[in-house]
């Protein structure tokens, strides 16, 4: 029993010991950089003080703007679109986008329900359900918003406008119209567009069909 007594006074006192100075450096580390994480300043501006004569970066200070790198395709976004979104006050991309043919292949059945339940969801507020520029928004003039948005079916310059140029807007935004970006995949928007230029189709169709018959009597 006094053995005992002594082991349990001679562990306590080591214990109590190795506790009264807490060490708080942890000594040499062998690779201190996969040990511990560098420190980045977001959104810093950059600083030419931030870097040596030779623009090496120097060991305490980093430049770091939380920006992926240029040419860089997220996850998801297969298909790139190759204009930029014009300069205030330049129309070059814009009207550049009218050669540019929709990448993906006609919609199927599915996919096309997926496509109008995504214009719902993202367009209809605005051009409103039917696409005839009478969404919630604008409710025939009586809504929260007083300019009425684009006529997509009935308007002969939408229903002409060519679907490089539909996604140049739909992407970059036109007029007041802001950027969907950021709310749809690529392949998204140009679902979306492949199912408004479907519902185009249906209106201008009939007109053809009237008048090659009238060409015909």
């Amino acid at each position: 029993m006094k053995k005992i007594s002594v082991i349990v006074f001679i562990t306590s006192a080591i214990g109590l010991a190795a506790c009264s100075d807490i060490r708080r450096d942890p000594g040499s580390v062998y690779m201190p950089d996969m040990a511990y994480s560098r420190a980045y300043e977001t959104y810093a501006a950059r600083d030419s003080s931030l870097f040596s004569t030779d623009e090496k970066r120097t060991d305490d200070k980093i430049f770091y703007n939380n920006m992926p790198v240029a040419g860089t395709i997220a996850r998801g976004e297969e298909i790139p679109f190759p204009l930029k979104k014009d300069a205030p006050g330049d129309t070059t991309n814009y009207i550049a986008a009218k050669a540019i043919t929709n990448p993906l292949p006609p919609l199927d059945d599915a996919q096309m329900k997926e496509a109008e339940r995504q214009y719902l969801i993202n367009c209809g507020i605005c051009h409103g359900p039917k696409l005839n520029g009478n969404g919630p928004l604008y409710k025939d003039g009586s809504g929260p918003y007083p300019a009425k948005p684009a006529t997509l079916v009935g308007d002969v310059k939408y229903e002409s406008m060519p679907e490089g140029q539909m996604f140049y807007s739909i992407t970059y935004g036109k007029n007041l119209m802001g950027s969907y970006a950021s709310q749809l995949t690529r392949d998204q928007r140009w679902a979306i567009i492949h199912y408004i230029k479907s519902k185009q189709a249906k209106t201008v169709a009939p007109a053809v069909t009237d008048s090659t018959a009238s060409a015909k009597k």
